[in-house]
C-alpha cells in the first residue's frame, strides 16, 4: 500500500507543524508543511520588492519560485531557488507577511497545484488551513486541530522566545486574533473544518499525545482499507 494522505488543518498556533512532523515520523510518511511554502513565496516577494497589494506580481513570484523540501535527519529543510532558507523563514515577521500573501487567490492556485502534485502518491502528512477542504478533499484521514485562542497565542509566544525572538505576549494574542480573522474571512480557500474531519481540541494536550492519537487513527484507516482490498 502506498499509504494515506493525512490532512491536518487548523488555526495558527494549534500545533499543526509539530504534530504533522511527529505523525510522519511515527508512520514513516513524508511531511509537507504548506505554510513553509507560503513563507518562501513571501520571502521571494520581499526580496524582489513586490508590494503586498500587487496580486499579479505575487502570483508571478509564486509561479517562478522553485521551492523544495527535504528531511535532514529529523529536521525539515526548505530551499528557495536552490538556497537553503529554513532559518530565514522563521520568526513573526515572515509569518505575518506570509499570511498576507496567502490570501491572494492566484498564489493559492499555484501552490495548491504544487501541493497536489507532491502528495498525489500518498504516504504523506500535509498540514495547513485548506488541506482537507481544497487541496486534498478526498484525503484518507482529515484532522481539524484546534485550541483556545489564549493557549495558541502563548504557544506562539513561547516558540519565538525559544528561538531568540522575544515578543510581547499581549501583542501576540492580538496578532493571533487578527490572523484568525484573516484566515477565516478570506475569499480564497478560507479556514474551514471539513465535514468529515476528526475534530481534536488540543488545548490541554501535549503534541506527542496528539500525534499518537492521529497515528492510531491512521493505522485504523489503513487496516480498514487493506481489509477492503483497496
Amino acid at each position: 500500500m502506498a499509504g494515506l494522505i493525512i490532512a491536518i488543518d487548523g488555526p495558527v498556533g494549534s500545533g499543526k507543524s509539530t504534530v504533522a512532523r511527529r505523525v510522519a515520523e511515527l508512520l514513516g510518511y513524508l511531511h509537507l508543511d504548506s505554510g513553509a511554502m507560503y513563507r518562501a513565496v513571501a520571502l521571494r516577494a520581499m526580496r524582489a520588492g513586490v508590494p503586498l497589494d500587487d496580486a499579479a506580481g505575487l502570483e508571478r513570484v509564486a509561479r517562478e519560485a522553485r521551492i523544495e523540501m527535504e528531511m535532514n535527519g529529523a529536521e525539515r529543510r526548505v530551499s528557495l531557488d536552490g538556497e537553503d532558507v529554513t532559518e530565514r523563514l522563521r520568526g513573526p515577521e515572515m509569518s505575518l507577511y506570509a499570511s498576507r500573501v496567502a490570501v491572494v487567490p492566484g498564489v493559492r492556485r499555484v501552490l495548491v497545484t504544487h501541493q497536489q502534485r507532491m502528495g498525489a502518491a500518498g504516504g504523506i502528512v500535509v498540514e495547513g488551513r485548506d488541506i482537507g477542504t481544497v487541496v486534498f478533499p478526498h484525503a484518507g484521514l482529515k484532522i481539524y486541530l484546534d485550541a483556545e485562542l489564549e493557549v495558541r497565542a502563548r504557544r506562539r509566544w513561547m516558540e519565538y522566545e525559544q528561538k531568540g525572538t522575544p515578543t510581547d505576549l499581549s501583542r501576540m494574542v492580538e496578532e493571533v486574533r487578527e490572523r484568525d480573522h484573516r484566515d477565516r474571512d478570506r475569499t480564497a480557500s478560507p479556514l474551514r473544518r471539513a465535514g468529515d474531519a476528526v475534530y481534536v481540541d488540543c488545548s490541554a494536550m501535549e503534541a506527542e499525545e496528539v500525534a499518537r492519537l492521529v497515528a492510531m487513527l491512521a493505522r485504523e484507516r489503513e487496516g480498514a482499507s487493506a481489509a477492503k482490498g483497496d
